[in-house]
């Protein structure tokens, strides 16, 4: 590993470490929840200039209805939604343009923060496609050591076509990791999330559900 990768894994694990670690248990409602006394220092959020953090977004800005998922890169009830329920969702609901799709990311330890800083690196219209892969292997790249983690988050960059310059610039942005997680606990202070996957949908927050039920909670808010 080189210098800027080292480099990288110190900074992502110093602005965790800053601000209290979020840490989790899986549960057996197939959520994982978040323990919020964990975070030890809120007051650190409020210096730091998000303004340049964008929400990800699917689907067009007409849609009727909008849904805001909260989501860690290292919860594997993520990453399940992800490989089942919300192709389901991207197909029925955000490509026919009845609802717009929000992806937020919720930070439980350095690896999630991590893969947001490479998720990230490509801009939004490639966003979603790094986030394919690394929630589809996501039990592939969180083996190994630190360093062995934020290497394999590299060949994921490297896959999705980033630059290698460009990737490293990224993995190495100390002012953009601690805007991400000062986004993180702003966005979900706001809407009182407690586990992930959370959905926020017509401004009720929703826990990780089956397509069908989700279908149900959209077409009653899309009026059937």
């Amino acid at each position: 590993m080189n210098s800027l990768r080292l480099t990288f894994v110190a900074i992502a694990a110093a602005v965790v470490g800053t601000v209290g670690v979020y840490i989790y248990n899986q549960s057996a409602t197939g959520s994982t929840a978040i323990n919020l006394g964990a975070v030890q220092a809120q007051t650190v959020s409020e210096d730091i200039d998000t303004s340049d953090i964008l929400d990800m977004i699917l689907g067009e800005d007409t849609a009727e209805l909008t849904v805001y998922e909260y989501a860690s890169f290292t919860c594997p009830h993520c990453a399940s939604f992800h490989k089942g329920v919300f192709g389901q969702i991207k197909e029925d609901y955000i490509e026919t343009g009845k609802i717009k799709f929000v992806h937020r990311e919720i930070y439980f330890d350095r690896y999630g923060l991590w893969a947001g800083m490479v998720a990230r690196c490509a801009g939004p219209d490639r966003y979603f496609g790094i986030v394919d892969i690394i929630y589809n292997e996501q039990s592939e790249w969180r083996q190994g050591e630190p360093a062995q983690i934020a290497d394999n988050l590299r060949k994921i960059g490297l896959t999705a076509g980033i630059e290698p310059t460009e990737l490293d610039a990224c993995m190495n942005d100390a002012d953009k990791a601690q805007a991400l997680y000062a986004t993180f606990q702003k966005n979900s202070e706001a809407d009182g999330i407690r586990s992930t996957p959370s959905f926020v949908i017509d401004g009720q927050t929703y826990t990780n559900m089956s397509y069908s039920e989700f279908a149900d909670i959209l077409d009653g808010k899309l009026g059937g």
